[in-house]
């Protein structure tokens, strides 16, 4: 080839090559147009949306109205809710004081013990001359007593009866040396029984109550009276009016509040000197919540004026039961607004009621998870509910569904992940297009 023919192809070369250059950035870009394109649209339209967080509302506890509670001034005296600690309320004295009869149910419950009934009637016990002789011994007392011949025969059962329904001291000591022996052994079955139950501010020194070193705080006999109510021997007997014995008669009930404001026994105490004595307790429905009530007034003038006293004890203790409607079925605690605009609320599935004694903190606590595209129903957080010592938590869920972002929020707020970098698509798409130019 000659050296003209050469330079010209030479020239013709170099006379193309910006077309040519051009064409070749065209195809490139057209194809990375597409290629981004093929990335973008998917990547937008189908891409997961972002988790949107909540609005917590806040918690608003309910108002409470509070009732005054007023104790006798004389004696000592105290009262309290099973189930509920902090109803307990005592008054007057710290000191033990004699609790006469009431020591009554101490003896029948360490009798029991020792000579459970099984649920009948228990073993006959045949009276002695020795048991006979009580009935002079404590008539000389001025105690209260029933007719007891020698060798007639009641059944365990009927024994309990007369002792704790008419109060008869002679029936409450033969229970004691038949079941005991003793004096002493009974003194020391006692002794065991008290510290079992943390009863450390009690003293016994005989079954019947007639000795007034038989004494005692109102807050153990709190807790005496829980244990005469839990044995279903004892509470049956207490909550009789009037019973018919063989040999004795028919036997009244010493306590005259039973049957009264549901008051269920339990025993009535008096002892000259020292002061008329009751251990109530009573059985009501509250609010549809059956509440029992536990007291006792030590230190009385007479029956009359501790039955007044405790019947308007009764009253103010039931007025300072209410019940705290805490949280309704559908309250809204947190609302969601998504970056597309859908907006939805988080409420309660349940409500929650609570019946209480006197004022009590009530609070609650709200927690939120974040939410995607979720369900109407979906558990989205909880209320976590106060109430006192208790704690109730109720799940909070999306009263609708969360609805999904429309194709133009989608395009315009893109969200995509190349090769795990995480950028916008346009960018993205530029990268493609800078990439392609490269070539």
């Amino acid at each position: 080839m000659s050296r003209a023919t050469a330079s010209r192809r030479e020239l013709r070369r170099e006379t193309r090559h910006p077309h040519y250059v051009r064409r070749r950035v065209g195809v490139f870009s057209l194809l990375a147009l597409i290629v981004a394109l093929g990335i973008y649209l998917p990547a937008t339209l189908l891409a997961p949306v972002p988790t949107a967080a909540g609005a917590v509302t806040a918690y608003t506890a309910p108002t409470q109205a509070s009732t005054p509670l007023e104790l006798p001034s004389y004696g000592s005296s105290g009262i309290e809710a099973v189930g509920y600690p902090t109803s307990l309320a005592t008054g007057g004295s710290a000191a033990p004081r004699s609790i006469a009869s009431i020591s009554k149910i101490i003896t029948a419950l360490v009798v029991l013990q020792k000579k459970p009934l099984d649920g009948g009637n228990g073993p006959k016990i045949t009276f002695t001359a020795a048991d006979h002789a009580l009935y002079a011994t404590y008539l000389a007392q001025d105690g209260e007593v029933a007719p007891m011949n020698v060798g007639d025969s009641l059944t365990e059962k009927q024994v309990l009866q007369v002792a704790l329904i008419k109060s008869a001291n002679n029936y409450a000591g033969t229970l004691a040396l038949w079941a005991f022996g003793t004096n002493t052994a009974y003194q020391a079955a006692v002794k065991t029984f008290l510290a079992a139950h943390g009863l450390t501010h009690t003293t016994i020194v005989e079954p019947t109550g007639l000795d007034a070193r038989n004494t005692s705080i109102p807050t153990d006999l709190i807790v005496l009276g829980k244990l005469a109510l839990a044995s279903k021997d004892i509470a049956p007997i207490v909550d009789t009016k009037q019973i018919s014995i063989p040999n004795v008669g028919v036997v009244q009930n010493s306590n005259e509040l039973l049957g009264i404001d549901d008051v269920v026994g339990i025993k009535t105490g008096t002892l000259d000197d020292h002061g008329s004595n009751l251990l109530f307790a009573t059985k009501q429905t509250v609010d549809g919540h059956a509440v029992t009530l536990i007291g006792a007034v030590l230190g009385g003038k007479d029956h009359d004026t501790i039955d007044a006293d405790i019947q308007r004890m009764l009253a103010q203790v039931t007025a300072r039961f209410h019940t705290v409607d805490a949280v309704a079925a559908g309250s809204v605690y947190g609302t969601y607004a998504t970056p597309w605009g859908a907006t939805v609320q988080a409420s309660t599935t349940t409500s929650v009621s609570r019946l209480v004694y006197g004022d009590v903190t009530v609070s609650g606590t709200v927690h939120l998870d974040r939410v995607g595209l979720d369900k109407a129903g979906h558990r989205v957080g909880s209320l976590e509910v106060h109430i006192g010592a208790s704690t109730t938590t109720v799940p909070l869920v999306l009263d609708k569904a969360v609805a999904a972002p429309d194709a133009w929020w989608r395009l315009t707020n893109p969200k995509v992940t190349i090769g795990g970098y995480s950028a916008d698509a346009s960018a993205a798409v530029s990268r493609l297009g800078a990439f392609a130019s490269s070539m």
